[in-house]
């Protein structure tokens, strides 16, 4: 562990520092606006990978970093979400927008809770969790990329996205089983 203010954390803040920057852009009227939005949006995606790899790298992980880095996480993927709802306001863009922040919103509170009991361990990001955001991160990346209307690769970037809402609902699965094997064995229930 080390200090709070280090080259991670720096990374964590700019990424949501990049958020008001990327929500005016989407909405600018100008040609390029969009690819400029979804550069800021691949560039807060990089600083995701990068700030917890220079963490372990440079062995400067923190107890406020491990809760700074999702929450920007989930504020950027949030925003980008609620644009695109803006944009494609359809089911077939709601329904996935509703799946991925609810199931933000229920990671969090178990792992608040299991971190309240110490278990925090037990709901570590899985495999299929890191594959989940991957995808998610492809699929509304290339969505925030395009011009208003239907093309080849909105519809792609939604395929992609409801493949992320199946690995959403499947690592979210996996955390309540484990957190559960934990929980049904103590009095918390």
């Amino acid at each position: 562990m080390t200090r709070t203010f280090n080259i991670p954390n720096a990374l964590t803040w700019c990424r949501i520092i990049l958020i008001p920057f990327f929500l005016v852009i989407f909405y600018l009227p100008f040609h390029y606006a969009r690819l400029i939005a979804a550069f800021l949006f691949l560039l807060a995606a990089i600083t995701d990978w990068l700030d917890g790899f220079l963490a372990r790298q440079l062995k400067q992980t923190s107890a406020f970093g491990a809760f700074l880095d999702p929450v920007a996480d989930k504020l950027m993927v949030a925003t980008a979400l609620i644009l695109l709802v803006s944009q494609y306001p359809s089911p077939w863009m709601v329904i996935p927008g509703i799946v991925v922040v609810c199931r933000e919103i229920v990671i969090s509170a178990l792992r608040e809770w299991m971190a309240e009991i110490g278990k925090r361990a037990v709901v570590k990001v899985s495999a299929i969790g890191k594959i989940k955001t991957v995808v998610q991160m492809v699929a509304l990346l290339i969505l925030i990329s395009q011009p208003t209307g239907m093309n080849n690769l909105v519809i792609f970037g939604l395929i992609l996205l409801y493949i992320a809402v199946v690995l959403t609902l499947w690592s979210m699965l996996i955390y309540l089983g484990a957190a559960w094997k934990v929980l049904r064995h103590t009095n918390f229930l």
